[in-house]
């Protein structure tokens, strides 16, 4: 039996937030959950009086009513009689002892920003919305790098009832018109730059061709980080802020006024990976959202006022809105705008060092190349605030996990989460009360009543099974962008277990209740009957030296055959040669499953992500089935383009469609 690299102490399960709000449940209900397990069972029995609990201990005032009126999903119905804003609870944070943010940037000094400054200007730019026409249900959009005005625009928006929705300057304005487009907005914000890699980016141009897209618009805010400029644009800097004294900020009066709205009112609109198609928008509520990132932020992450929340992203990415939940526990938070590996592969861990980062976010490619590169960050930098490294994007393997205890921290534990966009949070991750089990997820979060199902709908244990969520929870989306009857938004989950919701991922469940997540179920590696995960083959093959990244797909021919090819991006000075292609397939074979080694080992020149770093595994299985190229996936939601067509030249000689 694997043994777990980090063991809770009891100075930890007694401090832990989690363990308080058990404590709070009990007097409130008299219901003892001595263990986060029972905790849990409990927060999935009892729906209703799971989320009530939640709303209590935080204190969100007097329950206006029922908690929720209708359990079906998709449909369910949260807290009807509720009227709250989502930036009320940020405001009720703000204090004169720490910086609200940090503001970091390659080649610059650290910025701070209080709380008085974040309110100031949050409340000018509101005033400036208004005066520009926005109000409640109105769209106002972003098209920025992860620097604090981005934070400022959404809290703004969010205070007048209107609806965020933002993409960062990695898209084109092609790209990030497909997504803001749909929403007509009244007003763009936008910078003229943004700083990666040891270089300046301008993006003018890309800003005026999404300006000259948005017919809507009636005016755009420009935010200068290069010092370049946009004609008949609002400069950011001409926004009258004004100030927000340190006396109002420690006083108990409301510091400025914001406007209530229902619960499920539409908060933000997050897009799809749009691989197949235009992008899904997401429309989550203000009320879904601040319970749920209440709970992770603070009982899953144990995150609060005394901690610096660093999780590198960006505005397109969901992370990016989970890291500004931070505010809502009075957390400084950190807006990076750069590149993780500039100007040396272990940058993320000096600028943790540097901002006295307590609770670190990145992925298991960044480990992963931190670990190939022969990186040491507790040895180079000063990590001695960190006490919790977070991961998502992908499964992270348990060599990279191990990587972490050796070389970050035996005392740091890895909360690998998985979830996603869909409902702006994690079904699945860590909790201080949990051991953690290398390449394991530690629990299913408080109110996601989890389980692995097979194909028949019956839960399975130590197999591998479809995730699915059996009972509603309040961050799943409100509904689908221009989705009038709902039909995308069931067809999204609900189309193969009718009332429940299929999130697409494959998953077990172990003997001590952690999961592992094997990868996407449609992409799905089915040979003679056995199932795997491609997350379990990129494991070991990812963990070659030689080898940068794979990306396998099993293709299922009209003919009845299946063909399973491995693609290879090889490291600097690495040639694929039959030797290493024996240790590939000797590596699969033994410790995955001999049933998966593949069929052909090809060289690539690279391997097409989603912007938000997700390989594109299934449009490149409907390449080789002989799908179209310009069918199967959108070239704007891809980060590099060119390779696609690599691709479907290559595929001729394979297609068996």
């Amino acid at each position: 039996m694997v043994e777990p690299q980090w063991v809770p102490s009891e100075a930890d399960i007694a401090t832990a937030r989690v363990t308080d709000f058990a404590r709070f449940v009990e007097r409130r209900t008299g219901i003892s959950a001595p263990d986060y397990q029972t905790l849990w069972q409990w927060s999935v029995d009892d729906v209703p009086g799971f989320w009530a609990a939640l709303w209590e201990y935080f204190d969100l005032g007097e329950i206006p009513g029922e908690v929720l009126t209708d359990a079906t999903m998709p449909g369910a119905q949260w807290f009807p009689g509720a009227r709250l804003n989502y930036v009320d609870q940020v405001l009720r944070q703000a204090r004169v002892d720490k910086p609200a943010i940090l503001a970091v940037s390659e080649g610059e000094e650290i910025r701070e920003i209080s709380w008085a400054e974040l309110i100031a200007r949050t409340a000018g730019f509101a005033r400036v919305l208004k005066e520009l026409g926005v109000g409640p249900g109105d769209r106002v959009v972003g098209y920025l790098p992860n620097i604090p005005e981005a934070a400022i625009a959404f809290l703004a928006t969010a205070s007048l009832g209107a609806i965020w929705s933002a993409c960062g300057q990695d898209y084109s304005a092609q790209a990030a018109l497909d997504r803001l487009g749909q929403l007509e907005p009244k007003v763009l914000v936008a910078a003229d730059g943004y700083r990666f890699g040891g270089k300046s980016h301008g993006k003018c141009d890309e800003v005026e061709g999404l300006r000259s897209g948005l017919h809507s618009l009636r005016a755009t805010v420009m935010v200068s980080r290069l010092g370049l400029t946009i004609r008949h644009a609002l400069p950011w800097d001409a926004c009258e802020f004004g100030l927000v004294d340190a006396e109002t900020v420690a006083g108990d009066g409301p510091i400025f006024s914001t406007e209530p709205v229902a619960f499920d009112h539409p908060l933000w609109v997050l897009y799809s990976s749009g691989t197949t198609g235009k992008p899904k928008g997401i429309v989550h509520g203000h009320g879904g959202v601040l319970l749920e990132h209440l709970k992770a932020v603070a009982l899953q992450s144990d995150i609060g006022p005394d901690d610096t929340f660093f999780w590198y992203t960006s505005p397109s990415w969901m992370m990016w809105n989970f890291q500004i939940a931070g505010l809502l526990v009075g957390a400084t938070i950190v807006c990076y705008d750069g590149s993780p590996t500039h100007p040396g592969p272990d940058s993320l861990w000096e600028l943790a060092a540097r901002t006295r980062a307590s609770v670190l976010g990145t992925s298991p490619g960044y480990v992963l190349a931190c670990a190939k590169a022969g990186s040491v960050p507790r040895r180079d930098h000063d990590l001695s605030a960190l006490r919790m490294v977070g991961i998502t994007g992908s499964a992270l393997p348990p060599s990279s996990s191990l990587w972490l205890r050796d070389n970050v921290g035996e005392h740091v534990p890895v909360a690998s989460i998985s979830g996603g966009t869909d409902v702006v949070s994690a079904f699945i991750g860590g909790v201080r009360t949990v051991p953690v089990w290398p390449g394991e997820l530690s629990v299913p979060y408080l109110g996601a009543a989890l389980d692995a199902w097979n194909e028949k709908g019956e839960p399975v244990r130590d197999e591998v099974g479809e995730l699915v969520i059996t009972k509603p929870m309040p961050s799943m989306p409100v509904s689908f962008w221009n989705d009038p009857d709902g039909s995308r938004y069931h067809d999204a989950y609900f189309d193969m277990f009718p009332g429940v919701w299929r999130h697409g991922d494959w998953i077990s469940i172990t003997e001590h209740g952690s999961i592992v997540v094997h990868g996407r179920s449609d992409s799905t590696l089915n040979r003679n009957g056995i199932r795997m995960g491609s997350a379990d083959i990129y494991q070991v093959v990812e963990a070659l030296p030689e080898v940068a990244e794979a990306l396998v797909i099993g293709v299922e021919n009209s003919d009845g055959g299946y063909w399973m090819p491995l693609f290879v991006v090889l490291a600097a000075g690495a040639t694929l040669t039959d030797g290493l292609k024996q240790r590939i397939n000797s590596a699969i074979r033994t410790e995955v499953s001999p049933r998966h080694v593949p069929d052909e080992i090809i060289l690539a020149p690279g391997i097409p992500h989603t912007r938000t770093g997700k390989k594109l595994e299934v449009p490149i299985k409907k390449l080789f089935q002989g799908g179209d190229l310009e069918r199967v996936v959108e070239p704007t939601a891809v980060d590099d383009p060119v390779l696609l067509e690599w691709f479907a030249a290559l595929r001729t000689p394979h297609a068996k469609g």
